[in-house]
């Protein structure tokens, strides 16, 4: 059985915060960590491990074993030095996935140059949205319409390439239905379903969100 994937998140503002929490109540492994003693302190109280530690420091990110961690969420945009810094030293220490939360365009091009494999802006996507998006793993996207249902965007699996959605029983097996079909920038709502699936093809779904679970 595949162990589960482990997390870390740098810097505990409200952004960073929402993201270590969201993943920890879903039973990931996170380390969380902030320079600020006090902070470290509270958030304690609700994440099982924190560490008060500078992360711009390499001897820090060893230490701590970041290099083991499949994926590092770096939340201090309002500290772009040192964003660069975790970013740069996370992916020397062979971290795979590191997220970085920007506070602008420029920020935005300057984390992707620097190593950062996605950038996020936090007026556009929400700390808890962002980890449910990697709790989700396989998909595109997902939006919470409410606490219950969720509506996910779908990568078509290779097992269902070549076949259509009556074939895959979609509603039967996960609860999914499917309201759109998005392949490159065309998204179709008037459905076929008995129109092949291949693997450009992405499927918009609506679905309680305990159900994507089983697609898991």
């Amino acid at each position: 059985m595949k162990a589960k994937k482990t997390y870390a998140v740098f810097g505990l503002g409200r952004y960073g915060i929402a993201v270590a929490k969201e993943l920890v109540e879903n039973g990931m492994e996170v380390i969380a960590v902030d320079a600020d003693e006090r902070v470290v302190s509270d958030a304690a109280a609700y994440l099982p491990v924190c560490k008060c530690a500078d992360i711009t420091d390499a001897e820090v990110i060893s230490r701590l074993g970041i290099g083991n961690i499949d994926t590092v969420i770096v939340c201090m945009a309002g500290n772009l030095e040192a964003s660069v810094m975790a970013i740069t030293l996370c992916k020397e220490a062979g971290v795979k996935t590191v997220i970085a939360k920007c506070a602008n365009e420029i920020q935005q091009k300057i984390l992707l140059r620097v190593g950062a494999d996605q950038v996020v802006f936090p007026e556009n996507e929400s700390g808890v949205r962002l980890a449910k998006n990697l709790l989700s793993s396989g998909f595109i996207d997902m939006i919470s319409l409410s606490c219950d249902v969720s509506m996910v965007e779908i990568d078509v699996k290779k097992e269902w390439c070549g076949k259509n959605l009556i074939e895959l029983k979609l509603r039967k097996k996960y609860g999914f239905n499917v309201v759109a079909i998005k392949k490159g920038d065309s998204v179709n709502i008037n459905i076929n379903p008995e129109q092949v699936l291949d693997e450009e093809t992405t499927l918009i779904v609506i679905t309680n969100t305990a159900n994507l679970r089983k697609l898991k």
